[in-house]
């Protein structure tokens, strides 16, 4: 049996007609994980742009859903909630779809270790019924999936470009790495057009505050709260930020762009910042202040050290690069949560 809830509208804006900075001649698009931090964003850009957005989410417990992150466009796009594991709402979902922006995952690293099963099963199988659906219904359709700079496991030096070996440390970034595999078969067996994505730590609006992944939001969320910054260890190990804009704009880019097919690329700032630094942005901005205290045996093992990606290859065969100042980034954020709090904590 299938279940799917679904309400919304087209969008509002005249057919084909697409207006705004970021030009696409793409009619319709499906999000799956849509009602998710990154997907609600991107479900935002594209309304704004007059793309006939659909998006879809199983709204499962814990995994960042949430009906308010589209409450300002929901007349303008469709929402189905259902599971895209499910064959009959995918193939439904999918169809007449120029382009699949390919979301839907589990993003927590601890609950990829304790719930392996879960991971596995929302990731690859749901990555399956994606590409199963479009080769039987929508072959002409393109695919862009989010993937993690976590398949690179500890890079042995940094920047890390995409030629750099994959070694995930972690079940998320395990079934990721699967996932792409898989993409990348049905481009060879089947000519379904793909596009890889390996994103950094994105941050911004309409990510769920209570989660501990995220580590930049997960810094807001605490100083807003009135609580300390929590950094283990030294608080000098780097990482790649970009606001979530961003990082929206990379899937757009490459959606219209024909040359990214078949093509795996990183999505970051290019930039290392340390976790001292991001701590002292947020206590601009917030007032809050930094706790440093030791590793857990837990996390010790899951820290792969520094990371900052080589942003090379999509800055140079797209259009795209990234433009938010982590400054400005983290003042945003914090402005949609002063404006917002009660919905997300």
């Amino acid at each position: 049996m299938s279940s799917a809830y679904a309400y919304g509208g087209k969008s509002q804006f005249p057919p084909h007609k697409f207006v705004g900075i970021l030009e696409t001649n793409i009619m319709k698009a499906l999000i799956t994980g849509g009602l998710g931090f990154v997907g609600s964003n991107l479900a935002h850009k594209l309304a704004s742009i007059g793309v006939d957005v659909t998006v879809i989410d199983a709204m499962i417990p814990d995994l960042g859903g949430n009906y308010f992150n589209i409450d300002k466009i929901k007349e303008k796009i469709t929402v189905i909630e259902g599971d895209i594991r499910d064959k009959n709402i995918i193939e439904e979902s999918i169809k007449h779809k120029d382009v699949i922006f390919h979301l839907a995952g589990q993003v927590d690293h601890k609950r990829s270790i304790n719930r392996p099963y879960e991971d596995a099963s929302i990731r690859i199988d749901g990555t399956l019924s994606v590409l199963e659906a479009c080769r039987k219904h929508n072959p002409s359709a393109k695919i862009i999936y989010s993937s993690t700079r976590g398949v690179y496991g500890e890079p042995k030096k940094v920047p890390v470009n995409e030629d750099n070996p994959t070694n995930p440390l972690v079940m998320y970034a395990i079934t990721s790495l699967a996932a792409e595999n898989i993409l990348k078969m049905y481009g060879k067996f089947y000519g379904t057009k793909t596009t890889i994505l390996r994103l950094v730590n994105i941050y911004g609006p309409r990510h769920q505050m209570k989660h501990s992944y995220g580590i930049a939001n997960y810094f807001i969320m605490q100083s807003l709260s009135h609580k300390p910054m929590t950094i283990m260890g030294t608080g000098k190990i780097l990482r790649d930020f970009l606001f979530v804009d961003d990082a929206c704009d990379a899937f757009i880019e490459c959606s219209k762009n024909s040359g990214t097919d078949g093509k795996i690329f990183n999505v970051g700032s290019g930039k290392g910042t340390s976790f001292i630094e991001l701590a002292n942005e947020i206590k601009n901005a917030t007032d809050g202040k930094v706790n440093l205290v030791k590793y857990t045996k837990v996390e010790k093992q899951l820290e792969p050290g520094n990371f900052i990606a080589d942003i090379t290859k999509i800055t140079n065969e797209t259009k795209w690069c990234p433009k938010t100042k982590l400054g400005d980034g983290i003042k945003k954020t914090v402005d949609f949560y002063n404006k917002n709090k009660k919905h997300y904590w």
